[in-house]
């Protein structure tokens, strides 16, 4: 039966996103990667740009792990072991040794009892807070949190949600003593540990005090979880994330293996008891299957591999690098959030003039990307620059003078 109708209407909601603006258009496709050479770091070939090279600036991949030897040494080692896919969900006949090798060093790097692996990070917080959310819940949540902890709230019906300003910490305790009146049994305390959009981060060791001030007066407890999706592998002297940056402890922790680490998949760590549970009432581990056998084991060698000397060079090199991009933008005159994480935003607060910047840089080899309400608040509209590791300074310094060479159109 064709779909005429309903075509009609998604056509002309594709369109307005185009009239206003907001519509993310085309994916660019790679098609390959030229190895680093001189003083540059690897170049990507898109389809469409014939033999041109291009720096990217929009990745997640923060150290630049996901072509590293050792990782993809482990992958095909593990492939010709188990084959390229788990063949079922996990409790049925799809866990094989490296899950389990990888839940337990997972647990041990975040020092944690217990760690469970899903197929993403967004699979891991829809799996974590659904489960652990009754009707005498509350879910307190920071307004600037990302999609998959504010689809994970629609998700899991609880007693009442509350939204407080982002980083505002009385609003929090404000929060806390409405779950209290409301006879909660149980509050859970959402927060990203890096906000993506932004490279700020959540104050976890204040969070986690106001937390505990207030835990007493829930039967079940006052628990945080942090989402450190962002800053896990690449943010903290070791690269723990937000944690370790803020010298906090969170409850439960989420992460994921697709960015720093170089791989994919996500996952959780906290005590036995919280992991045992969630084994029995996730519904994206008990009902999906998981990353296959071959990301697990490149995941444990990227583990392996950071908290070694390369890893550790890699992750200092990140951060200078970081430093330079976010100094350099600065000194252009350009606006961005504080912080000291690889996410460096160009705050232009414009959405136009954020695509036609885009493009610009797109024109002279440089891949970034536009983000503009609603992913952002209006008036934030920006570009997301993220550094990695595999950026030199040549690479820094190329980009900068690009923004400079536009700073005159503005």
């Amino acid at each position: 039966m064709p779909l005429t109708r309903l075509s009609t209407v998604l056509r002309q909601s594709v369109e307005a996103l185009e009239q206003e603006g907001r519509r993310k258009g085309h994916e660019a496709v790679v098609l390959g990667v030229l190895s680093p050479e001189g003083i540059r770091g690897p170049r990507y070939l898109l389809e469409g740009y014939g033999a041109r090279p291009f720096i990217r600036m929009n990745s997640n991949s923060y150290l630049g792990l996901s072509r590293h030897a050792a990782l993809k040494k482990a992958e095909e080692g593990a492939i010709e072991r188990f084959g390229v896919g788990p063949g079922a969900v996990r409790f049925i006949s799809g866990t094989y040794a490296p899950h389990v090798e990888l839940e337990r060093r997972l647990a041990d790097f975040h020092q944690r009892e217990a760690g469970i692996i899903f197929s993403s990070a967004y699979a891991t917080v829809l799996s974590v807070v659904a489960p652990l959310t009754t009707d005498k819940t509350v879910l307190i949540s920071d307004e600037l949190n990302h999609n998959c902890i504010i689809n994970a709230a629609r998700l899991a019906r609880p007693l009442e949600k509350v939204v407080y300003k982002h980083l505002d910490l009385p609003g929090l305790e404000q929060a806390l003593q409405k779950a209290a009146a409301l006879g909660a049994r149980r509050v859970l305390i959402l927060t990203d540990g890096v906000f993506s959009m932004r490279g700020s981060h959540a104050p976890l060791a204040e969070i986690s005090q106001v937390v505990q001030q207030y835990d007493s007066q829930f039967a079940e407890n006052a628990i945080l979880i942090v989402d450190d999706s962002h800053g896990v592998g690449a943010f903290g002297p070791t690269g723990r994330g937000t944690e370790e940056y803020t010298a906090a402890h969170a409850d439960i922790l989420i992460g994921t293996l697709g960015k720093a680490f170089g791989v994919n998949g996500g996952y959780g760590v906290g005590s036995s008891g919280l992991i045992a549970y969630l084994r029995e009432s996730s519904p994206m581990y008990i009902y999906s299957n998981p990353i296959t056998p071959g990301e697990a084991a490149a995941a444990v060698a990227s583990l392996e591999l950071l908290d070694h000397l390369e890893g550790q060079q890699r992750l200092r090199h990140l951060h200078t690098m970081t430093s330079r991009f976010r100094q350099g933008l600065l000194s252009l005159g350009y606006e961005s959030f504080p912080g000291a994480h690889p996410v460096v935003p160009l705050v232009l607060r414009d959405g136009a003039l954020t695509n036609r910047l885009v493009q610009f840089l797109r024109e002279r080899g440089v891949l970034a990307t536009a983000i503009v309400y609603p992913v952002v608040p209006r008036g934030e509209d920006s570009i997301r620059f993220q550094v990695s590791a595999e950026h030199t300074q040549a690479d820094v310094d190329e980009v900068l003078g690009i923004l400079q060479e536009f700073k005159p159109h503005t």
